[in-house]
Parts: C-alpha cells; structure tokens; sequence
C-alpha cells in the first residue's frame, strides 16, 4: 500500500492503553501488541487511530506516536482505573462516545481490529450500528482462564457468550499460535473464519547488547548465575512456582545465583496484593539475599536484563502466546516456559529452551538447573533462539501479514457491494 492510498483502521483496546508505560498495572503484552501492530502498520502507509478508555482527567484524549498512528482515550465510565472485569457495563458508552468522535471528525472506520472480550462486544456493536468489518484478537480465552482460576467471577457467563458470538460473527479471527486456534476450535466454537498471525517483537532493540556489557550496566559479576523473569505480578503468572523452583535448583547456594523479578505493582490493588505474597514466600525460604525485585522494567533498560540473564523463565498457568518469551529468545537468552498455549509454539524444546508442566515445582528446577550447568549448551540455544524470532516474529512481519489480511477483507467487500442482486425466480 502506498502512502497515496492510505486507508484507515480503528484498533480497540478498551483496557489496554496502547500509549501507557509497559509494565504499569493493566499493562502487559496486549499493550505491546496494540502498540507495536500500530506503529508497524503506520510505517506500511495505513492511518492508524488506537482506541483506549480514559482513566484519569489528567490523561491526554489524544497521543500523537507518529505522523500517522495516534492513541485516542475515550471517556467510559468515571475516570478512574477500574478492573477490567468490571468494565463490561461502561462499554455502551465507549460505542457512544466512539461513534460521536466519528462524527465530530467525519471518519467512518470501513475495518475495526478489536482486542480481548470487552473490546468485540465494542467492535460487534459498531458492526451492527454501521456495517464495520470486524477483526479480532483474544488475548486471552475466558473457556481456558476459568480453568486456570479457583474464584470463578460474575462476570464468567457474559464473557464466555461474548466470545462465542464474536467468534462466529468476526470477519477474521486472529489467532497468535496453532495452540490458541485449537483452543478457539476445542473450547468456543467450530464456526468462524480463523487465521494464524504471531505476535512480534522488535529485533532491533532486543540483542542490542552482549551478556557481559549488560551486566557491566547493571552491576552484575561476570561469574553470576542469573534466573529472570519478567512480566506482571499476578497469581496466574506462576511466579509462586519460579521461586519456588530456586529454592530447590542445585545452585541454592552457589554464591553467584541471582534470582531477578521484574515487573511493577501498585500497592493495595491486585497486582502489589501478589507482590506482597510472593515477598512473603520468599522470606519464608529464605532467598532474600539472592532474589532482587526492580520493579518495572522501562523499555530503555529491559534489554539488558533480558540479555544479562543466563534463562528466563515463563512460568504462566497459561499464556495464549508468550511475549516475554520472544523477547528473551530475541536478545540470545534461552527459555524455560510452561507447557501452555502459545508458549508451545514460541519455545522449541531442546532447541531454544525448554518446556515444562505448569506449577510442577521440581520439573522447573530440573530445566533451570541443565542450562546453568552448561554455558556452551546455553549460548547455543541463545542463538537458536534469536535465529527463530529474526524469521517469524518481527513487528514489522506481522504488520505486514494483518495489513493483507486487512486489504483482503476490504476488496471482498467492495466487490460484494458492487455485485447485482440476483433475484431468485
């Protein structure tokens, strides 16, 4: 598409602001995902309008990225955080408030790429209202979460319907992994269209940086053994189950062992309640020396963790895809992930890390333990693995691959429209 021909395209991220700073509370791969998948289609001449929900009055409405792809917060509900499993009843006014920014700018968008549950209900309306196309992005599978979860919430019924509806009524369905459409297919529904699209990561700024300089940066010894992970703190992240895994590794109390937690908390909401009880588990085993937690990682700094790191460890109960894991796999870090979702196509056991049951304490241990034991092994899956996401899971590869699924899905509709009607006799 050339830069005369530009179309334009409404993402939805009602929850997820695409604009936040990566690693706040709500922030996490869909942000990335949004962000980046814009940015990307913006470089490819498409004009790119990102829509979040306003969640303060001191937010900007409006976030200019670049010359043709912007963030645009719409008010729904008070402008407060609120948690995403409470949104479902403001999302009416986010469609109001949508269409009237529509009208107060003379857009109508002919294509909207809607993300998680709360933004289809969004996309489905606007389907009905004036005709949009709809693609959608899960996130997450509320059939597969449940599963994962002991307090199963109110709001479980509306969404598992939600995500039925839109899987049968979407133009496009995109699924980031073969694991996450066999779970659409298995868990949802057999009716829909389908198509697989990874998630991506920038490989210009992952690997930026060799093990040793990045250490040096950090403060780290040349002789560490260095665990890491990074992501929000939340029960399902299986962070429990990482350190736990420490504690028993071998290299307990190998003077260099460093465990690394990066990710940001708010005190008193769900994310720093985790983090208080996973401090609490580490006090309890003892591992206050050898475990630090930075809190967020910007994304200026979080290369060089990624690249310091001997492993990175995804300990997900479930993970439809996994960025963190590309992310580390990018900067030549091997992984060690559970066997869930996404994470199953992401990471080639053997090859660019390795794989084990999720919450199996001891199987984590075992797999931590191979790689620090064997520095050659663990720089050739490094270099496995950097090789894997340089030929499937770059932003600008998965831009491209939407923008054409994007394009099809539009021509159809013009050639449907110019069509007669044939009248049957």
């Amino acid at each position: 598409m050339n830069s005369t021909t530009k179309q334009r395209i409404a993402l939805i991220s009602v929850h997820g602001d695409p604009a936040i700073e990566i690693g706040k509370e709500e922030a996490g791969g869909q942000n990335v995902y949004v962000r980046n998948v814009g940015e990307a289609l913006a470089r490819l001449g498409w004009q790119v309008d990102m829509f979040t929900r306003k969640v303060s009055a001191q937010q900007q409405t409006i976030v200019q990225h670049s010359p043709n792809c912007r963030t645009i917060r719409l008010q729904a509900g008070s402008l407060e955080y609120i948690p995403r499993d409470n949104l479902f009843g403001n999302l009416p006014e986010f469609v109001k408030n949508f269409l009237a920014f529509q009208k107060e700018n003379n857009i109508t968008y002919p294509l909207i790429h809607t993300n998680y549950w709360l933004s289809s209900w969004v996309g489905m309306q606007l389907k009905k209202i004036q005709g949009s196309k709809q693609v959608h992005t899960y996130h997450s599978l509320g059939a597969v979460k449940y599963n994962t979860v002991k307090t199963i919430p109110l709001i479980a019924s509306t969404r598992l319907a939600v995500e039925k509806e839109v899987l049968e009524t979407a133009e496009r369905i995109v699924a980031t992994s073969p694991q996450e459409k066999e779970h659409m297919r298995s868990l949802v529904s057999t009716k829909g269209h389908i198509d697989i699209i990874p998630c991506g990561t920038d490989v210009q700024q992952f690997g930026c940086i060799d093990r040793q300089a990045a250490r040096k940066q950090l403060g780290f010894g040349s002789e560490d053994k260095i665990v890491l992970y990074v992501g929000r703190f939340d029960p399902r992240k299986g962070i429990e189950t990482l350190v736990r895994a420490v504690a028993r590794s071998q290299f307990r109390n190998h003077p260099n062992i460093k465990l690394i937690i990066g990710g940001g908390s708010v005190p008193g909401q769900s994310d720093g309640l985790e983090r208080e009880r996973i401090e609490e588990i580490i006090a309890e085993l003892g591992m206050q020396d050898i475990t630090t937690l930075p809190g967020r990682l910007s994304q200026e700094i979080l290369p060089s963790y990624y690249a310091a790191a001997d492993v990175c460890v995804v300990p997900s109960h479930y993970e439809p895809f996994g960025l963190v894991a590309i992310e580390a796999m990018a900067s030549y870090t091997p992984v060690v992930a559970s066997n869930v979702g996404g994470l199953q196509f992401t990471v080639i056991p053997e090859e660019t890390g390795l794989l084990a049951p999720p919450q199996d304490v001891d199987a984590f241990a075992n797999a931590i333990d191979r790689i620090l034991n064997n520095p050659q092994w663990r720089d050739k899956l490094g270099q496995n693995g950097r090789k894997r996401v340089e030929s499937k899971f770059s932003w600008d590869g998965v831009a491209t691959q939407l923008a054409d699924l994007y394009t099809e899905i539009l021509h159809s509709t013009a050639v449907e429209e110019k069509q007669p009607l044939l009248l049957s006799s």
